[in-house]
């Protein structure tokens, strides 16, 4: 927000001249962050005079109409300047640039030859200077402003302060001169005077006009009156638009520009209707659903049953508290005027303009909240800054409907402030830091604090103790340390994860982070199940994105979506895992419980909000594409298969702590997968997650490559690390015996491998898969698997004898179990 330094001295006695780095640093103390402090005669570099038209000669032959000029700048000599202005003629007082001199925009002024003349100079309009939008023709002085040749800066009022201020959301009071001057009060310790508080007249028991509230939530106040025979020509006055255009406002009409300038100054917004438009009286009340308006800025608008308009017999005229409408607007010819002052719900305001894309300078303010008590108080300046340059005739009679109801007082403890601060504050220091915010303290303890209306942000104790600390000086609040205390450490969770990250990444995948958000077609896209329960997702009230309101049930959704995105960006060989919350909702009806904020949660309460919480286990998704091998001189690459996402279960398994022995993988059929390619990834028996080849209508849906594989587990359902026991290392050499066995080809190899491991004992170290065959020689529907045993004593060789028994008793075993049958026997 923009606001001239000469506009706050009209209600805030500050130093002159004021040092602008002690005003920003005072600024900054108060919690207001300054995005620029400019001075506006610095804006033209150069001399920038007042001219006395001498001369003026018309040139002919030329497209426009060209004047040259002699021009007394107080030099000796004459200025002679080329100019095309018409608006002028000798003998007045101009605003010259002289060579040499820099208007805004960085566009330099030098003596040049133009239109067969020499110019040196320019004579300015307003526009060019920067201090309105009027490009009708050059600035013309009052005669006798001031002597040719001085300094035009101070003449034109480009002599001010631009203070440029980001105002935070809770904050809305300081969205006007009323606001800022006030904290520049607080901030210098001068003297305020509020405009806030000025004269009005107050409500008549004859109404100007018929106006009726039906809602008084979302209208708790309206106030308006009414002007008549005002001059429809009668522009906005120089300061006036100075003032508008150096806060960023486009001036537009008089009328108009009164409403901008009052809502600028006091904070209130205001609307004027053009009178002899009205058809009837007018009501305040929510928009009906199917409602159509234009707004002033041309869009026809479907409004929402939640939107707040104010009608006449027509119907809606205006969006209330955002936007006016066209059939009601101040025309050219306007004479009779209604001016409107009202108090909205801040809550439906911001809906309404985040709904309609619509946030206009009212709706800024309203959303953050604005003073109930302004209405009669902004009319009444309105009135009076009217009739002053349009003339006119005031109606006596003043209408305000208001249901405002009073703020609440807060119970602030007299030691709040000083424990959440870590400052001492007496209890009087503190009384007399809330009165020069406004409010009215009573009581000894707790405190009975009163919030002034212009302060709805103070509706509890914590911003009260807020502005103990800022008006108390956040610099006089010491930087110290909190103590560190001793930590436990990182959870035996949080270790699993960062282990099982690290275990993936040093095997070649790259760790990447996704929203955890999902569109509602994830789940047909996904081939999943009707009853399947991933199909039930927790949907955001307010999402990021309309079309991805739903919380995951599985990482897969965005991580699949990161890996299109980076095949889109040129990649074909990519590795990639996530770690992360899903999200499984509890399939109940329970409503949440009403908790207010006068005490805390009951354990009723925490158990009825806790019911409807969705559970959040932690899992584990890789995905992968293209080449796992890459290819080159030495040869072919080797492409990504669902072997590759078993092991990459294997390896986050064998990163938390699990064996082998206790990791069993079975074939299985769960979508996404391909169910000839799927593996159900289990530990002591219990499936935690999938691995293996995403199905072909998967990937087609999906626009991913052919044979895209994945794996998911359940990082919450790994058993806890055991503790584990070192084991002595034997100095023996190992016996390494292979064995291949047939088997029915639908019988697991880690069935096998268990049975195996079953039979051998105690002298087994290890046993490894390393080949699998099928042929028609060995048979339709068998396969050939070949381990690899090791068999090691701690105490001594091992015999021949005692390797071949013990592999005997391993092949037995797995006989038994399977029907295995030593290939070649």
């Amino acid at each position: 927000m923009k606001l001239s330094l000469s506009w706050l001295r009209e209600y805030v006695e500050l130093p002159a001249p004021v040092d602008v780095a002690e005003l920003e640093r005072r600024l900054i103390g108060l919690g207001i962050e300054v995005e620029s402090i400019v001075d506006q005669a610095a804006t033209i570099k150069g001399d920038l005079v007042v001219g006395r038209v001498l001369e003026i000669e018309e040139l002919t032959g030329f497209k426009k109409p060209i004047r040259f000029c002699r021009v007394d700048v107080g030099n000796p000599t004459p200025q002679e300047i080329v100019c095309g202005a018409r608006n002028f003629v000798a003998g007045d007082l101009v605003v010259v640039v002289l060579p040499g001199g820099e208007l805004p925009g960085g566009f330099t002024i030098g003596a040049r030859k133009t239109y067969g003349r020499n110019s040196h100079g320019m004579i300015c309009s307003a526009a060019e200077l920067g201090i309105s939008d009027d490009h009708s023709g050059i600035i013309v002085l009052p005669p006798e402003t001031a002597t040719p040749g001085a300094d035009a800066r101070p003449v034109i009022g480009l002599d001010d302060v631009i203070v440029d201020l980001e105002i935070t959301p809770d904050r809305g009071y300081q969205m006007s001169v009323r606001g800022i001057a006030r904290e520049l009060a607080y901030a210098y310790g001068t003297a305020y005077t509020d405009p806030g508080l000025s004269p009005a007249a107050t409500a008549t028991d004859e109404v100007p006009y018929e106006v009726t509230i039906e809602d008084t939530y979302g209208c708790d106040r309206f106030a308006a009156r009414v002007v008549r025979g005002i001059d429809p020509s009668a522009p906005s006055p120089a300061w006036m638009q100075r003032r508008l255009i150096a806060a960023g406002v486009r001036t537009i009409s008089l009328a108009v520009d009164i409403t901008n300038y009052v809502m600028l100054e006091l904070g209130q917004p205001m609307h004027v209707f053009d009178l002899n438009l009205l058809r009837g009286g007018l009501v305040v009340r929510r928009a009906r659903p199917g409602e159509k308006l234009t707004t002033l800025d041309g869009v026809a608008r479907v409004l929402d049953a939640e939107d707040m308009v104010i009608c006449d017999d027509t119907g809606p005229i205006s969006l209330a508290a955002v936007m006016g409408g066209e059939t009601s607007e101040v025309q050219p010819g306007t004479v009779d005027v209604l001016l409107e002052a009202a108090h909205w719900d801040p809550v439906m305001v911001g809906r309404t303009a985040r709904r309609h894309k619509l946030f206009s300078e009212a709706a800024k303010r309203w959303e953050r909240g604005v003073d109930p008590r302004l209405p009669l108080v902004a009319l009444q300046r309105a009135v009076d800054l009217l009739t002053a340059h349009a003339g006119g005739t005031v109606d006596e009679r003043v209408l305000d409907l208001d249901h405002v109801a009073g703020p609440a007082p807060v119970h602030l403890p007299t030691d709040l402030a000083s424990n959440r601060i870590g400052l001492a504050y007496p209890p009087q220091q503190v009384a007399e830091l809330l009165g020069q915010v406004g409010c009215t303290v009573a009581g000894a303890e707790p405190l009975e604090v009163t919030p002034p209306s212009w302060r709805p942000d103070l509706v509890a104790p914590i911003d009260l103790v807020e502005e103990v600390a800022r008006l108390g000086g956040y610099d006089a609040i010491p930087s110290v340390l909190p103590p560190a205390r001793g930590g436990r450490g990182l959870t035996e969770q949080q270790l699993r994860r960062r282990t099982v990250g690290r275990a993936l990444a040093e095997n070649g995948y790259v760790e990447v982070l996704s929203y955890p958000f999902v569109a509602p077609g994830a789940a047909d896209a996904f081939g999943l199940a009707p009853d399947d329960p991933r199909r039930s997702a927790v949907k955001l009230t307010n999402p990021l994105s309309e079309q991805e309101p739903l919380l995951r049930t599985s990482l897969l959704p965005p991580l699949l979506a990161t890996l299109r995105r980076n095949l889109g960006r040129g990649e074909r060989d990519l590795a990639i895992y996530e770690t992360g919350t899903v999200f499984l909702p509890h399939l109940t009806t329970t409503a949440p419980p009403a908790l207010g904020v006068d005490h805390g949660p009951s354990e009723e309460d925490w158990a009825a909000a806790n019911a409807i919480v969705p559970e959040q286990p932690w899992h584990l998704a890789a995905v992968l594409t293209g080449d796992v091998t890459p290819a080159g001189w030495w040869g072919a690459g080797r492409p990504a298969t669902w072997s590759d996402a078993v092991e990459a279960a294997r390896i986050a398994l064998s990163a938390a702590g699990m064996t082998p022995q206790r990791v069993t993988v079975e074939a299985a059929a769960y979508a996404p997968w391909h169910p000839g390619r799927c593996a159900a990834i289990a530990v002591d028996g219990k499936v935690i997650g999938h691995a293996g080849e995403l199905h072909p209508a998967v990937l087609s849906a999906l626009e991913l490559p052919k044979r895209t594989c994945a794996m998911e587990l359940d990082l919450d359902a790994i058993p806890a690390r055991p503790v584990t026991q070192a084991t002595k290392i034997s100095s023996f050499p190992p016996a390494l015996i292979d064995v291949a066995l047939v088997v029915q080809s639908g019988v697991p190899a880690a069935t096998v491998e268990a049975a195996l491991a079953a039979g051998a004992g105690e002298l087994l170290e290890s046993v490894r898969l390393f080949d699998v065959y099928a042929s028609e020689q060995l048979g339709e529907g068998l396969k050939s698997l070949a381990y690899k045993l090791t068999f090691r004593a701690a105490d001594r060789t091992l015999t021949v004898e005692e390797a071949v028994a013990a592999r005997d008793a391993a092949v037995a075993e797995a006989s038994a179990r399977t029907g295995a049958t030593l290939r070649g026997a």
